[in-house]
């Protein structure tokens, strides 16, 4: 994997008969979900570090799919496989389900649907396509979880929101105006209402079901970088 401040760095592998192991560099923070999910950790993630870790993760998933001679789609892009060093700079890792597209293409099909239920996107469930618009959907879902701090399919959204899922009640208060009723209430009003108010709607514009509707990761940076 090419080096960049927001990937994970491989150092090597070893290969034995079956068994196969990949040396990647140590971080001291491990995966963004063992803050993000857990009621005390989640204290540890104040808002301009939630922030930072968004644009952290847009900055690598962008270089991926636009700064390479040939476009990677990573294809399982969650809390889990977001990496923090000891500064709480994330790093994406686990590109186990990666696939490189070819000269000039702009998706593939695969014969097997693999990924994480919750991130994957409608085209790729229904037909399995994939494409730099299924990660860009991958990344609203993250969004929009380290926004709230609660998980896509949290069992907090299914009983107490009346709806199946995290991105559902998103779209709800998208579609009401309310999108500060998003944010984690954790985090005490502590945060900055404009940067909130940005990121709920990225995240919402990336979980948008035709994929032609979706932003490219270039166009989310544009975003993240203007008010």
């Amino acid at each position: 994997m090419a080096k960049h401040r927001n990937l994970v760095e491989l150092f090597g592998f070893a290969s034995h008969g079956n068994e196969q192991l990949l040396v990647y560099e140590s971080l001291e923070n491990k995966s963004l979900d063992m803050f993000l999910f857990n009621q005390v950790n989640r204290q540890l993630l104040p808002w301009q570090t939630r922030y930072n870790i968004i644009d952290g993760v847009a900055r690598g998933l962008a270089y991926i799919h636009l700064g390479l001679s040939t476009p990677i789609i990573h294809r399982d892009l969650k809390a889990s496989n977001v990496l923090l060093d000891g500064n709480m700079n994330p790093k994406i890792s686990d590109f186990g389900l990666a696939r490189i597209l070819g000269d000039d293409q702009t998706h593939a099909y695969t014969c097997h649907i693999a990924g994480t239920r919750g991130y994957m996107a409608p085209e790729y469930l229904s037909s399995n396509l994939y494409s730099g618009k299924s990660d860009v959907f991958s990344f609203g879902i993250l969004i929009l979880e380290i926004v709230s701090g609660k998980k896509n399919n949290s069992y907090y959204f299914i009983c107490d929101k009346g709806l199946p899922d995290l991105q559902s009640y998103a779209k709800k208060v998208g579609n009401e105006g309310t999108f500060l009723e998003l944010i984690d209430e954790d985090l005490n009003q502590n945060y900055n209402e404009q940067q909130a108010m940005k990121c709920v709607k990225i995240g919402l514009h990336c979980i948008e079901e035709n994929p032609a509707d979706r932003p490219t990761m270039k166009d989310v940076l544009c975003m993240l970088d203007n008010e």
